[in-house]
Formats: structure tokens, C-alpha cells, sequence
């Protein structure tokens, strides 16, 4: 068994142990110094001793401040990428609908009460009127409800008086879409009313304007079956939708023009979830009708 000796010594452990009594000794002595020599010291630790971490420090700050200025470019870049996207798809919707439609501008007033209108910067003179439809290239947003010279205001699906008459896009069945208003603004969602008990609709299917009522022109996406949302007796069916459009994300929009189309299904052709009824549609327009637009 080995015998018991001394604690062998640590190499430096002496110079650490004399380095830390004299950084106490100075901790203690300092307040009891002037502010100039107190400046010295201090100047002179921060070129020799505290040297590495300050540019460690430094370099850390550059880092974050890099890290954030990728991080605003990233998501501008990204708002941009989904804005031009949207004025692409408006643009290609523009030129199939002809002088059919206006492009215009989207104001939110922002004033209390005010949430589901909002003003086109197109009036009388450039031949809208009230009663005119706006949309998007996703869709329908909404109806001019008054015009002055240069600007007019419309509500959006959100408003608590909006109705459209509506059909399955094949067809099958009709019925009225409306507004349902939420606890909160946010919950805001649009009902299919009035389509028979016996015709269930599959979730997902495309609902578009009928053009019954002389309302809305006939064919343009209001959004999609999401779920029943009540039966009344055996008699009728109500469903909920799934927006072609979120009114508070829409900043561009197309605003009909006096003398617009009656039947506006062409103008989505180019979609691909439109194309075969946009074709049906076109009827003995040919081929090419479809891509043409429905003419003014």
C-alpha cells in the first residue's frame, strides 16, 4: 500500500493563485482611486488582458446584426415574390378579360365599422357603375356599391349583406351564398344555402356565381365545399366554404366595366382546375374560345 505524501503541485498554480489576489486587491482599491486613473486602468485591461473577449464580443454583435439584416431581406424578398406572383396571375386574368374589366387599386379605409368595405381608385370615368363585380385572379371579391368620378366603394364577401346566387361548378345544383358572421371578425366564413337534401356535394367541390339575378355574371370561383354545415329536415342541405379569396390579403383587383359579359367562366380557363368547364363552356366557340376571354 503507498504511502501517503504531499499533494503534488498544480504547474501555474501559484501565478493563478497571485493573479487573482492582486485582481481582488484592485477591485477593492479601485473606488478609492480618481476617475483619470481609474480610466487608465481600465483603458489598459481592455487593451491586454480583455482584449480577446471584446473582439470576440464585437465580432458576436456583427454576427447578429448580419443574421438580422439576411433576415429583413429574406422575408422582403419574400413579400415581394408573393405580390408579383399575385400581379402576375392579375395580369394574365386582365388580358383574357379584355376591356371588360378595370384594374385597380385596393383602399382600406381602416375606420371602425368599416372592415368588409373598401374603395377602387375607378369611377364613372372609366366606366364602372354601381352594382359592378370585382375580382381577383383567384376569384370573387366583392360589389361596387357606389361610384363618384374617380373612385368608388365596394363591400367584400365579409359583409354582413352579401349574397350571391351560386352553383356547383358542373351544374348539379344551386343555392345562395352569404355571409355568416363570427364571434370575431376573423371567423367570418360563407355559407352554401339552399341546395336540396337529397344532392350531397363531395368536399371540395368548386362553387362559382350562377348568374341568376343579374347580380354577379355567371362563372367566376367563389371557393369550395369544406363540410355541411346544417340539414333542415329532409327538405335542405347548408354548406360551408372555403374562400377562392381572402378579402383582407387582396390589394390588386379587376373592377367591371359597363357593358360587361354575362358569362365570365372563360376567364379562369387558363387555371387548371377550370379548364374542362371553362372548354364546356366555351361551347361552340371553338377551341380557342377559352383563351380568347368572354368579350364585352
Amino acid at each position: 500500500m503507498p504511502a501517503y505524501g504531499p499533494e503534488r503541485e498544480i504547474p501555474g498554480g501559484r501565478r493563478q493563485v497571485t493573479l487573482a489576489v492582486a485582481v481582488m486587491a484592485l477591485a477593492l482599491a479601485t473606488p478609492y482611486m480618481s476617475e483619470a486613473f481609474q480610466q487608465r486602468i481600465a483603458f489598459s485591461l481592455q487593451g491586454t488582458v480583455l482584449r480577446p473577449f471584446i473582439a470576440t464580443q464585437q465580432r458576436l454583435e456583427s454576427l447578429r446584426a448580419e443574421l438580422d439584416s439576411l433576415t429583413a431581406v429574406v422575408s422582403t424578398q419574400s413579400a415581394l415574390v408573393d405580390e408579383n406572383r399575385t400581379l402576375r396571375e392579375l395580369v394574365g386574368l386582365a388580358e383574357r378579360a379584355g376591356p371588360c374589366f378595370r384594374p385597380a387599386t385596393v383602399l382600406r379605409p381602416g375606420t371602425p365599422g368599416s372592415e368588409s368595405m373598401f374603395l377602387v381608385d375607378v369611377g364613372y370615368d372609366e366606366g364602372v357603375r354601381p352594382g359592378a363585380t370585382v375580382v381577383s385572379a383567384r376569384g370573387l371579391v366583392g360589389v361596387v356599391q357606389a361610384v363618384r368620378s374617380r373612385i368608388a366603394v365596394a363591400m367584400d364577401w365579409a359583409n354582413p349583406d352579401f349574397r350571391a346566387s351560386a352553383m356547383l361548378a358542373d351544374g348539379s345544383a344551386f343555392g345562395i351564398v352569404e355571409n355568416a358572421r363570427g364571434a370575431f371578425r376573423e371567423q367570418d366564413r360563407l355559407v352554401l344555402n339552399g341546395t336540396a337534401y337529397h344532392e350531397t356535394v363531395p368536399e371540395g367541390t368548386q362553387v362559382v356565381t350562377s348568374g341568376l339575378g343579374d347580380v354577379f355574371p355567371r362563372g367566376i370561383p367563389i371557393g369550395r365545399i369544406e363540410s355541411t354545415a346544417e340539414e333542415q329536415g329532409t327538405w335542405l342541405r347548408s354548406y360551408w366554404l372555403r374562400p377562392a379569396v381572402e378579402p383582407g390579403s387582396v390589394t390588386h383587383v379587376l373592377v367591371e366595366a359597363e357593358g360587361g359579359a354575362t358569362d365570365l367562366s372563360a376567364l379562369w380557363a387558363a387555371d387548371s382546375l377550370w379548364a374542362t368547364d371553362s372548354a364546356a363552356a366555351a361551347g361552340a366557340g371553338g377551341p380557342d374560345a377559352a383563351a380568347r376571354g368572354p368579350g364585352c
